[in-house]
C-alpha cells in the first residue's frame, strides 16, 4: 500500500510556546523588558520602513553588540531551553505519531514560524519537526550573526505550505518549487494538511489550508478566546480549542478526528482506483 502521510504545520510563538521565543531568556539577557525590545523593532519599522521581522532581526543584532554579547548559533539555542510550552506539548507528538500509525499513516510535522530559528532548534521539541521554517541568521568568521539568511513574514509564510505539499523542503529549490507538479505526485495533499495557529498573523496559512481541502485550527491560551473571535466570525478556520495539549483535551480529540476522517477517504480512494483499473481490465479482456 502506497504510504499516506499526513502534514500537520504548527506556528511556534503562542502556539506550541506561552508567548513570543525571544521573551523567555534572550530578551531578559538584554536586561530588557519586552516592551522596550518589541518598542525599538516598532520605532525602526516606522522610522525606515523596514519589515516587522527584519527589523526585530536588527534590533536582535544591535543590541548583542551594544551589550559584548555574541550572537552565535549556540548561544541562540542557548535561549530555547527554557522556553515554555503548553500543556501537554512535550508528548504531543508521539500519541499523535502513534495514533497516525493505527491509522495506517505517516504523520510528518513542521513547523511555519517568524520567530527565530536557532532558538526553536535550542526547544526540547526540535526534534519531531520534518522541517522547521522560520527566520535565521547567516554567520561571520566568528561565528556571530551577520545578516538575515531568511526572513519570514506572515504572508511569506504560505510559501512553506506549498513546499511542503509539493515536498520541495530546500528554502533554495524555487525551480522545483515553481514547477507544475500533478497532484498524485505531491508528497502532502493539501487537503492532508492540518494547520494550528493562534490567530490574527495566521490567516493566510488558515485560510490557504481551509480553501484547498485541509483543516485549520485557531489556538487561544485558557480563558482568553476574544482574540480569534475574529477568525470565527470570517469563517478563516474550521475549529477553535483551547491551547491544550494534554491527552484526551478537545484539541487532541479533534485532531484524531481529522487524521481518521483523511486516512479513511485515502484509503476509499485507493479502493476505487484498484477496481476501476480491474474492471478496465477485465473489459480489455
Amino acid at each position: 500500500m502506497d504510504t499516506i502521510r499526513i502534514g500537520i504545520l504548527y506556528d511556534f510563538d503562542k502556539t506550541l510556546c506561552t508567548t513570543d521565543m525571544q521573551e523567555y531568556d534572550f530578551i531578559k539577557k538584554l536586561g530588557m523588558t519586552s516592551d522596550a525590545f518589541w518598542g525599538e523593532a516598532a520605532a525602526i519599522t516606522e522610522q525606515h520602513e523596514v519589515e516587522k521581522i527584519l527589523a526585530y532581526m536588527f534590533v536582535m543584532i544591535k543590541k548583542c553588540k551594544e551589550k559584548g554579547i555574541p550572537l552565535t548559533e549556540d548561544y541562540l539555542r542557548s535561549c530555547g531551553e527554557h522556553v515554555e510550552l503548553f500543556n501537554g506539548v512535550l508528548t504531543w507528538f508521539d500519541r499523535i505519531n502513534e495514533f497516525g500509525r493505527s491509522q495506517g499513516v505517516e504523520i510528518e510535522h513542521y513547523i511555519i514560524s517568524s520567530g527565530t530559528y536557532e532558538i526553536i532548534q535550542g526547544t526540547p521539541i526540535a526534534k519531531y519537526f520534518k522541517r522547521i521554517y522560520a527566520c535565521r541568521y547567516m554567520y561571520d568568521e566568528n561565528g556571530e550573526a551577520l545578516w538575515p539568511a531568511l526572513a519570514i513574514n506572515y504572508t511569506l509564510k504560505t510559501q512553506y505550505i506549498y513546499r511542503i505539499s509539493k515536498g520541495t523542503l530546500d528554502v533554495t529549490d524555487d525551480y522545483n518549487l515553481n514547477r507544475v507538479q500533478d497532484e498524485s505526485l505531491r508528497r502532502i495533499a493539501y487537503h492532508n494538511m492540518i494547520y494550528i495557529g493562534d490567530g490574527l498573523t495566521d490567516i493566510p496559512c488558515m485560510k490557504l489550508v481551509k480553501e484547498r481541502g485541509g483543516k485549520s485550527i485557531a489556538l487561544y491560551p485558557k480563558d482568553n478566546r476574544e482574540h480569534v473571535k475574529p477568525l470565527v466570525e470570517d469563517a478563516r478556520i474550521n475549529y477553535v480549542c483551547e491551547a491544550d495539549y494534554t491527552p484526551d483535551s478537545p484539541l487532541e480529540k479533534i485532531v484524531k478526528l481529522m487524521i481518521e476522517k483523511m486516512a479513511i477517504l485515502e484509503k476509499l480512494k485507493k479502493q476505487e482506483r484498484e477496481q476501476l483499473s480491474q474492471y478496465k481490465q477485465g473489459s480489455e479482456g
